[in-house]
């Protein structure tokens, strides 16, 4: 994984030094909360419904034990002995003391992370497949073209000061692990003719009030030309933007509105003139960058046999695995989603014990998931069945990866100040309703996300099933959608009527499910049911 250099280092002590001075002016009422407000937001900080939130940046979501580690630290120390993972590979700590902000900055900063870009109207923490390195199915590791993207736009003074804020995904495998349509620049690797690394490049993408899936604008793009290609498309961007209306400020308006063809005609206009300038990155500095993914010493000629004698463990090692590049090896998925539990929550006892099994087990690395799970890379299979054990002592084997239980869901009400409903005991309800493994196998691959408003922190938008929370009245309230993707199949749910209440809503959810199960043709996930059999069936099923 990347290293800091000095010059990295520099800039990220200057920036808590910076933070630390604008927080003591905001307590000795040097400055007002207004003024105040868009400096913290440059740091990660966000004043919520009972305390301070600091979001933490983990680019393309790789983390060591020495990070994690220090992130349980300031769970102890600084939160309530709890953390929370979010969609965007983040980490959220939601109670937090103003005056203790800056000494969570410098303590991140000793273990290279920081806060910066996590909130704002900027281009935020630069997302990328959790399996990355790792996939069987990649072409290359998509992680340094990440880090390349992230220091060449970090305090870029064209990126500073955007009309709203800009997120990247980068993949490299046919399969879409990370919800790449649904950015507003989103990369994925391919091989040109003569086998050279280039990218095919979507925009325009974005959840929230009016959602939108990205459309393809390049083919192919040369690999050495991305940097410059990207300041094309944030130049058509902040010239048309519509600064005046915050509901309108988002690229993926504007590219509706253009239109796909017009959108890309500018884009390739603009890009024409900026490579002229000769300003994009030279090869040598990619390739300083990539050194550090390089990949780890795996062992050679070890067995891909397990022994699948325990049940138990042959279940989580089917459900919880997956494909390796290196023989021997396995992905390992860990599920932060226990019944009863938050989805996306994590002790600072489990961080610790997960940084264990990733010094130990998988060459000090693990990653987290925009699911809101975390992945050990680099398992040797012989070790599963200890990784297993040690998981399972932690609170942390359960067996749900992708399930009716592994359910994306945002702090929702009991946390934000811009929520309309609560989000996580819904989700909750749902995952209890669903708890017997028998029938979440039975009913194998079946998305749930829950937002508690239209933001779509929780991506309700993508999910084989949807729910947003709203105010109606006063009350809390729930749509339930259908027919959603954040896959390779990218595609936006459907509304299916009116709302619910809270109870009604996981009622609802169940009678969509069960209505699946009556019309599924063998080996059919619930998505593929919903797209073949149609809408109606479903809404039938929901409302009588």
């Amino acid at each position: 994984m990347y290293k800091y250099d000095v010059y990295d280092q520099a800039i990220v002590d200057a920036r808590v030094d910076e933070f630390r001075d604008q927080v003591r002016r905001r307590i000795a009422g040097e400055i007002t909360e207004d003024q105040f407000k868009p400096l913290r937001l440059k740091n990660g900080l966000y004043l919520q419904l009972h305390a301070y939130m600091l979001r933490i940046a983990i680019p393309y979501g790789t983390l060591s034990s020495r990070q994690l580690r220090t992130l349980a630290h300031i769970a102890r120390t600084y939160d309530r002995g709890y953390a929370h993972f979010t969609t965007r590979q983040n980490i959220q700590y939601h109670w937090i003391k103003l005056e203790q902000a800056p000494d969570i900055l410098a303590e991140l900063a000793t273990v290279e992370m920081h806060a910066i870009q996590t909130s704002g109207e900027s281009i935020r923490n630069i997302s990328a497949d959790h399996y990355a390195g790792a996939a069987a199915d990649e072409i290359e590791d998509p992680r340094p073209w990440a880090e390349l993207l992230r220091q060449a736009t970090t305090f870029h003074p064209e990126f500073s000061y955007l009309p709203r804020k800009f997120k990247i995904a980068v993949i490299a495998s046919p399969a879409d692990r990370a919800a790449l349509r649904w950015h507003d620049f989103a990369l994925r690797i391919v091989r040109g003719e003569t086998g050279e690394t280039g990218f095919e490049v979507f925009a325009g993408g974005g959840m929230g009030r009016t959602p939108f899936i990205a459309y393809p604008i390049r083919a192919f793009l040369p690999a050495e030309q991305i940097f410059s290609y990207l300041q094309a498309v944030l130049r058509v961007w902040n010239r048309h933007a519509r600064r005046d209306n915050i509901h309108k400020q988002r690229m993926k308006i504007l590219v509706h509105e253009l239109g796909e063809e017009e959108f890309t005609r500018q884009v390739e206009e603009e890009f024409g003139h900026i490579l002229k300038i000769g300003a994009d990155f030279p090869r040598v500095e990619y390739e300083r960058i990539a050194a550090h993914f390089a990949l780890p010493p795996f062992e050679a000629g070890l067995s891909d046999e397990i022994d699948r004698s325990n049940p138990e463990f042959a279940l989580w090692a089917d459900r919880q695995t997956a494909a390796h590049k290196a023989p021997g090896h396995a992905i390992v998925n860990i599920s932060l989603k226990r019944i009863g539990g938050i989805g996306g929550d994590i002790t600072a006892e489990q961080m610790d014990a997960v940084a264990d099994l990733a010094e130990t087990y998988s060459f000090d690395e693990l990653r987290v998931s925009h699911a809101q799970n975390l992945v050990l890379p680099h398992v040797r299979k012989a070790d599963l069945y200890t990784v297993w054990q040690a998981l399972d002592a932690a609170g942390l084997a359960d067996v749900n990866l992708d399930l009716v239980t592994d359910i994306i869901a945002c702090p929702g009400l009991d946390y934000c100040s811009l929520a309309n409903a609560r989000s996580i005991p819904i989700a909750q309800k749902i995952a209890e309703r669903f708890a017997d493994l028998d029938r979440q196998l039975d009913l194998g691959e079946l998305k749930i996300k829950v937002s508690g408003c239209i933001n779509a922190c929780g991506h309700h938008h993508a999910g084989h099933i949807g729910i947003l929370g709203v105010d109606r009245k006063g009350t809390e309230n729930y749509q339930l959608l259908l027919g959603g993707s954040g896959a390779e199949d990218t595609s936006s749910a459907r509304i299916t009527g009116p709302g619910f209440d809270e109870d009604g809503i996981v009622d609802a959810v169940e009678r969509a499910v069960e209505r699946y199960r009556e019309v599924r043709a063998p080996g059919e996930r619930f998505l593929d049911t919903y797209r073949r059999v149609g809408f109606e069936p479903f809404k039938e099923a929901i409302y009588g």
